[in-house]
């Protein structure tokens, strides 16, 4: 996608110290921080700060391998976006990927990260959700389009190229960035839905987690504890439920991989303060809402547990993130 709009993505990838043809291998790993600040440099070598949002060019390139193809396999979007969100770590180690029931509408579609030390440029972020958006439009081969979008950041000094890109007004400084996507658009057939390949996908892909070592289940509670923690603090039975399992079989799992619950859930809100706190636009009562704290004076006891010191003092240590105007430069 970069390269079509000219630029140099070699040297782009040469200046984080990444080979670039290390994309031609999918069982690679790139660091989270390391493509986060590829993405960075593109934004200043381009001087495009709504670098992503072109609609061919994200359909084009949005290519997601293995799970593309179980994805073309599911009887309809909310049955291969629910399995997706079960095995998104075959995508990435980092991104989060969740779909929550909306009663009254439909779907929202939920894009994160997680265990990144670098706040993740806002381009990233909009071109995985236009890629999902275009996946959606070639999947069912109709004109999906989303009925409300949101994102995490504030808003840009020219929000304009992001309502053309997903054709709607956009809400900004959100809890999370997500996408609603009609009732009728998520449950509509897949024209190309075939029962015994969407089978035989599923356990490719599984089998595809598990040479990448994501079949662990204390890498799965995490996964989950990350998609959820916003809703309040999780219980372990609703996350074994999640993962389908029993929670007796929960707990005698993490058990033989030396791990538990409440370890998972304090490492994880941990690896979310270190990225809630470094954007200086969410308060601390948010922050603590964010990891499921019921109030802030839980979310001052553990920065000083994890940190040495309260979450204000540690936040004037952390790199601010940087706003969608300061991109250009």
């Amino acid at each position: 996608m970069m390269s079509a709009q000219g630029l140099d993505t070699p040297s782009l990838f040469a200046q984080v110290g990444i080979d670039i043809a290390v994309l031609q291998d999918p069982a690679a790993r790139i660091p989270a921080d390391a493509l986060s600040q590829v993405w960075d440099l593109a934004v200043a070598q381009s001087g495009n700060i709504h670098l992503g949002l072109d609609r061919p060019l994200a359909a084009r390139y949005g290519y997601l391998d293995v799970v593309g193809h179980a994805l073309a396999s599911a009887p309809c979007l909310r049955a291969g976006f629910e399995r997706l969100a079960r095995q998104m770590a075959v995508v990435s180690d980092a991104a989060t990927f969740a779909l929550q029931e909306d009663d009254a509408q439909g779907f929202w579609l939920t894009l994160g990260h997680i265990g990144t030390a670098r706040p993740v440029p806002r381009q990233r972020v909009e071109y995985g959700m236009l890629t999902l958006l275009m996946l959606c439009q070639w999947l069912t081969r109709q004109k999906v389009e989303p009925l409300a979008v949101e994102w995490v950041y504030p808003a840009p000094v020219n929000p304009g190229p992001l309502r053309v890109a997903f054709g709607v007004p956009m809400r900004f400084d959100q809890p999370a960035s997500r996408m609603l996507l009609a009732r009728q658009d998520m449950l509509s057939p897949i024209p190309t839905h075939n029962p015994s390949l969407w089978e035989l996908h599923g356990r490719l892909v599984e089998e595809r987690l598990d040479e990448l070592g994501q079949t662990h289940v204390s890498t799965r509670v995490r996964s989950e504890l990350a998609r959820v923690l916003h809703q309040g603090e999780p219980r372990r039975d609703d996350i074994a439920a999640r993962l389908h399992l029993s929670d007796r079989t929960l707990q005698r799992r993490l058990l033989a991989e030396s791990s538990s619950f409440a370890q998972l859930l304090d490492e994880t809100r941990c690896e979310l303060a270190r990225q809630y706190l470094s954007d200086a636009h969410r308060s601390l009562g948010e922050v603590a809402d964010l990891l499921g704290f019921a109030d802030q004076s839980n979310l001052f006891r553990a920065c000083r547990r994890w940190f040495g010191m309260p979450p204000g003092q540690y936040r004037t240590q952390l790199p601010p993130r940087r706003s969608a105007a300061s991109h250009a430069g």
